[in-house]
């Protein structure tokens, strides 16, 4: 029997990644998929347990945002097990015989995954999961997280790290985002406000200095009357944000010593 592990309680909302339980009656299926909970930045898990029977206390208690789930299981399978689930908690199921995919989608799931589980397809149901709670969440489009010196972004139905370091100009386009990158000879779009994108970024190296734009600091080459230039590309200033870049800009002026 597995110990549940409550490592990160609580529920996605703004800035906190989405909680998660695994339930598998088989160890190594169980331990994989743990690990897998542990190199997604965007998931943080909350429990994992080795029946549904042990599990559905804790899961009826404080409900997670997704359950990895295996169907086949003795006393109660997960088919049972995620019919007296909330609403709330959203189900990926885990299994070897593909033959359950019809009943598993009837049961709600929002997606589901075949045995031998490879992190790439675990990713991408993982991914989905992350969509559906950006989607019906206030403040979820923040659920694309940060991780150290690099965020996630959804692009084209997959998620793409994407470095502070690499990112030179930050486009509004309505209800898109448009990443200028170093390393891309074309911008990266992603579905997410400007705002919601804004708040992952680190203050001390990004500046919005339009409501259209934000800059990496790092990458300005110069400051013009109209605006600033960005790897060869002058981008708009407007009069709302003027104070805080011209205060930047003359922080990291040297000043004229008199003789």
């Amino acid at each position: 029997m597995t110990t549940p592990s409550h490592l990160a309680p609580g529920h996605a909302g703004e800035g906190q990644p989405l909680s998660c339980v695994v339930v598998d009656d088989e160890p190594l299926a169980l331990s994989l998929l743990v690990s897998y909970v542990g190199r997604t930045p965007f998931l943080a898990l909350a429990g994992a347990y080795a029946s549904g029977v042990e599990a559905l206390p804790a899961l009826r208690s404080d409900p997670p945002d997704v359950l990895f789930l295996d169907i086949q299981m003795p006393q109660l399978t997960g088919m049972e097990l995620a019919r007296m689930l909330p609403a709330a908690t959203r189900v990926v199921f885990t299994t070897a015989y593909d033959h359950y995919a019809v009943e598993g989608f009837r049961a709600g799931a929002i997606d589901y995954l075949l045995k031998p589980v490879s992190y790439a397809g675990f990713l991408e149901a993982a991914g989905r999961a992350l969509e559906w709670f950006r989607r019906t969440r206030p403040g979820g489009a923040s659920l694309v997280t940060s991780q150290g010196d690099s965020l996630f972004v959804r692009s084209e139905h997959r998620l793409v790290r994407v470095a502070f370091d690499d990112i030179l100009i930050i486009e509004g386009l309505k209800d898109y985002v448009k990443l200028i990158l170093r390393s891309r000879p074309r911008p990266l779009l992603t579905l997410m406000p400007m705002k919601s994108l804004a708040g992952w970024l680190p203050a001390s190296r990004f500046m919005r200095v339009h409501r259209s734009y934000i800059v990496n600091l790092d990458a300005v080459e110069a400051a013009e009357r109209g605006g600033v230039v960005v790897a060869g590309r002058t981008v708009p200033v407007s009069d709302a944000f003027r104070p805080a870049l011209a205060a930047y800009l003359a922080a990291h002026t040297p000043r004229p010593r008199g003789g």
